[in-house]
């Protein structure tokens, strides 16, 4: 227990204001019940008029556009259509400072501009068969400075991330009235195939936000785990319990359709737009931001690690990780999601140890049950991620760091060890579950199989 005890409650928002006005002044990843770590609203799809070069640039940008037509990125001429074309537009973000959604809007979409214009040529190069090479190693000042003004603003990186600018701040609804089901969403930007719903670029995002409005009902369960946990109140804290797996189960069954949405063999064309600066060859010197920084910067690139839920579940359950640098990694990821979302997850994580979570749920068996249940989810989403990397990327490039510069072998099997071996303690602590034989039998099958791809995968990319 730390000697500062967590506050017994999170300022969560239990109902979305309705009235733009009020929305415009919320952070828009601010947590809430409702939406859990989507944004409170869907995001703006169209720039202020004052943004009109920006927004031209982007609706070129793609290697197919919305019309069908080979874009800028098609033609390996967005870098010099951007140098001529692109007014300095910071004086501008000022005047929309105010309006949140608006800012996040144009954080989005200067993000998606930056990561064209620095990875184009390496773009070139892949499409002839050849290696990544280098990027472009100066990001010019009328990209540089308003970016790393939105940024300041909202409370980002100036570089893209995953929630807020590359996945879960850049769908929209194709009928409001149909709401988030799958069939009705789609991307607001793209770098290659994107703006067509059945592509696998839109596929691999829009699974992410698929999987992600199903977090409040994860939220919800993990605050209520908490509050019943520190009151002692067994079947509350169960049925928190239970609301976890249940959100975890949606999750993961909405994830393992992202085999027949995004395709392995697609993947590669459009991942080399959302690699990082840290740990990639293309910027072995990082990457100066002109007019912002007179020495080089470096960040990561988006990456589903910074993803929200997962993290909240490694808090909530105290699943215990190894210290070693891979780790180290993951705790970097943290300064790269949404500040409401770093706060509420360092809020469950201190409370989690405050009320002694996984103890607690070892005195009673079938709350034991509950907790091996949750850990089981935590198990699956992090073997599918695996076997994502492996069909995806490793059999696919021998680039050896994921795009978010860790790497590619051996980091998610970092945390997955860990689950395995929290799982087998658990089981052993409780003197064994035989209700959950068929779990724990998968557990070894799976770890011994883990062992061996990760031995195979090193061993070929060391050779």
């Amino acid at each position: 227990m730390g000697s500062l005890a967590a506050p017994p409650n999170f300022p969560l928002l239990t109902t979305i204001p309705t009235d733009d006005k009020e929305l415009a002044t919320l952070a828009p990843f601010t947590v809430s019940l409702p939406n859990g770590f989507l944004p409170l609203s869907p995001p703006p799809t169209k720039l202020p008029p004052s943004f009109s070069a920006l927004s031209s640039l982007l609706n070129r940008m793609p290697i197919r556009t919305a019309d069908g037509d080979p874009g800028l990125l098609a033609t390996f001429n967005l870098g010099e259509t951007l140098l001529r074309e692109l007014p300095d537009l910071t004086n501008e973000v000022d005047k929309v400072k105010d309006d949140l959604r608006t800012v996040g809007a144009l954080y989005r979409d200067y993000c998606f501009l930056a990561s064209a214009y620095l990875l184009e040529p390496c773009h070139e190069r892949h499409m002839k068969g050849e290696g990544y090479g280098l990027g472009r190693q100066r990001l010019p000042a009328v990209l540089a400075r308003p970016l790393a003004r939105v940024a300041e603003i909202s409370g980002f990186k100036p570089f893209m991330e995953y929630a807020g600018s590359y996945a879960l701040f850049n769908y929209r609804l194709e009928d409001p009235a149909l709401g988030m089901e799958y069939s009705n969403l789609r991307l607001i930007r793209a770098f290659e195939h994107g703006l067509d719903q059945s592509s696998s670029e839109a596929g691999f995002v829009l699974v992410h936000v698929d999987m992600v409005q199903n977090s409040g009902l994860l939220v919800e369960g993990a605050v209520n785990a908490l509050s019943a946990c520190g009151d002692g109140h067994r079947k509350a804290f169960n049925a928190g319990l239970e609301g976890v797996v249940e959100a975890m189960v949606k999750v993961n069954g909405v994830m393992d359709g992202m085999w027949q949405k995004s395709k392995p063999n697609d993947y590669n064309s459009f991942r080399t737009f959302i690699f990082g600066i840290t740990k990639q060859s293309m910027f072995p010197h990082g990457v100066v931001y002109e007019d912002v920084s007179e020495e080089a910067m470096s960040f990561r690139g988006e990456s589903g690690a910074n993803d929200s839920m997962i993290p909240l579940c490694d808090n909530l359950l105290e699943i215990s990780m190894p210290e070693t640098p891979l780790t180290e990694i993951l705790c970097d990821f943290r300064s790269y999601r949404p500040g409401n979302h770093r706060e509420f997850l360092e809020w469950v994580r201190d409370r989690a140890q405050d009320v002694g979570i996984r103890g607690f749920a070892m005195m009673d068996r079938q709350s034991a049950v509950l907790y091996l249940h949750a850990l089981n989810q935590v198990r699956d989403f992090r073997w599918r991620h695996w076997c994502f990397t492996r069909e995806y990327i490793l059999k696919k490039t021998a680039h050896p760091t994921a795009t978010g510069g860790s790497p590619i072998v051996l980091w998610l099997p970092n945390q997955l060890f860990s689950v395995y071996d929290q799982m087998i303690e658990v089981e052993y602590a409780i003197g064994g579950l035989p209700e959950c034989r068929d779990i724990m039998d998968l557990v070894q099958l799976q770890r011994k199989t883990l062992e061996k791809e990760v031995d195979k995968y090193c061993s070929e990319r060391s050779s």
